[in-house]
């Protein structure tokens, strides 16, 4: 890095929201205010839009942050010392496809950005462009840090990890849940320690402490009186929360002794129990919750404006995503614990080698090291392999452009199976293949077979 501060590339700048997050984290810390930040997006207007709310925000603090906004993807990574991936190829329209045709098949996905037929095609939608991406970095800056934030978390950085990439995946449900167990067991967040390892938005807490405390029990008995018994009222929420009800991730719990990362909402999607029938989502979340709907809604000209006005009303605050930590322990030399998305080979010693697994890492001057974590218990390492190998045939079915192993994931994805029979599954997917063709370059035959 030079003298004047990190080189830093948002690649997907033009997208809702989460850019201006990146850039404003990136200004709350005095040692990367002298980088310069490029907002990179093959929409170009609507990077030069993100371009002038991270200006506003640049000028209330009076700061010597540099904004670019290059229109090739070459001259974005030209000198850069840190890329941060955000795009969703495809957008919307692509994203509208994904729920809309499975949903004709009875699949009602709420997200389907991680498993299922949603997320599997975001994955081979994503692989190629970040193909793109790092066969760049190979050649204009190989010795840059990919950090990526573009789901299917786990398909795109297994992907992306096997062209030889420096990437770690980045994602905030480790953060997000672990405050939201604080608060559920009251006890302070900052008195809390706690481990956690598995796959992304499947990562398990299998120790919670609060002082010398063992707060698992705790963990067990407050969320399944609160959320499966009832016995105790729920907690407060805010009038934007799309979750009250844990029953999902507790149920989980219960199965396996003990609690992961991600909402009930989009844990549903990932297990043929909750979401099978009409019915069983009615029995496991309290109202009903549509990403594609909030998408379609979404403005990212209001959000960026929400976002600088903020920073006007209480300064510029980091708002607890990894990228900016991590970059200024890299400047500063700072160690700091964060959670990544990497190749496993060996960390958790019971799941498989080659998958990517989210595990914690230790961050300083010289990059990110993966903290070796053992073994899971037996349950939770069970329920990541179901996962892990729909994910293993999606990489390949990605990086190989065989539309047969598009088949055989979506039909070992555990909702699609409990729903569909093989016949329907095949017809499915060969509708999703005609309809998001144009985002899908290396395949040339949705019927290939071998």
């Amino acid at each position: 890095m030079t003298s004047d501060g990190p080189r830093i590339v948002i690649v997907g700048a033009g997208g809702w929201v989460f850019p201006m997050e990146l850039v404003r984290d990136i200004l709350s810390f005095p040692a990367l205010r002298s980088s310069t930040i490029v907002l990179y997006d093959i929409d170009v207007l609507s990077a030069e839009r993100t371009a002038a709310s991270a200006r506003e925000l640049i000028e209330l603090g009076a700061l010597p942050t540099r904004i670019e906004v290059p229109t090739t993807l070459r001259e974005a990574l030209r000198g850069a010392d840190v890329a941060i991936t955000v795009f969703q190829v495809g957008g919307v329209d692509a994203f509208a496809l994904d729920i809309e045709i499975p949903r004709e098949y009875g699949i009602d996905q709420t997200v389907g950005d991680t498993l299922g037929p949603g997320g599997i095609f975001r994955g081979l939608r994503t692989v190629p462009a970040l193909r793109e991406v790092a066969e760049a970095m190979a050649e204009i800056c190989p010795d840059a840090l990919l950090l990526n934030y573009a789901n299917p978390m786990s398909i795109n950085c297994w992907a992306t990890d096997l062209l030889d990439a420096r990437i770690v995946g980045l994602c905030h449900s480790v953060q997000g849940t672990s405050e939201q167990l604080a608060r559920e067991l009251g006890v302070p967040y900052d008195e809390v320690t706690f481990a956690c390892a598995g796959v992304n938005h499947t990562a398990w807490f299998t120790e919670f402490r609060h002082g010398g405390e063992d707060l698992i029990p705790k963990i067990r008995e407050v969320m399944r009186a609160r959320h499966v018994d009832r016995t105790v009222p729920l907690l407060p929420r805010s009038d934007d929360a799309y979750e009250s009800i844990e029953r999902v991730r507790t149920e989980l719990m219960l199965l396996t002794g003990y609690f992961h990362t991600e909402s009930s909402h989009h844990a549903s999607e990932y297990w043929a129990w909750f979401r099978r029938t009409p019915e069983l989502i009615e029995a496991y979340l309290d109202r009903r919750w549509n990403y594609l709907e909030v998408s379609r809604s979404s403005d990212a000209s209001e959000s960026n404006a929400e976002i600088v006005a903020d920073a006007r009303a209480n300064g510029i605050r980091h708002g607890g995503e990894f990228a900016a930590p991590i970059i200024d322990s890299i400047v500063t030399g700072t160690e700091r614990i964060v959670y990544g998305n990497v190749r496993n080979g060996g960390l958790i010693g019971n799941l498989p080698a080659d998958a990517c697994v989210e595990v914690a890492c230790r961050v300083d001057a010289t990059g990110v090291h993966p903290v070796p974590y053992g073994t899971l218990p037996p349950a939770c390492a069970a329920l990541n392999e179901i996962q892990i190998t729909v994910q293993r045939l999606a990489v390949q079915a990605a990086m190989t452009g065989h539309a047969h192993l598009v088949h055989a994931a979506i039909a070992l994805d555990p909702l699609t199976g409990a729903v569909q029979a093989l016949p329907k599954i095949h017809e499915m997917v060969d509708r999703m293949l005609e309809a998001e063709a144009r985002w899908l370059p290396q395949f040339t035959s949705p019927v290939d077979v071998g």
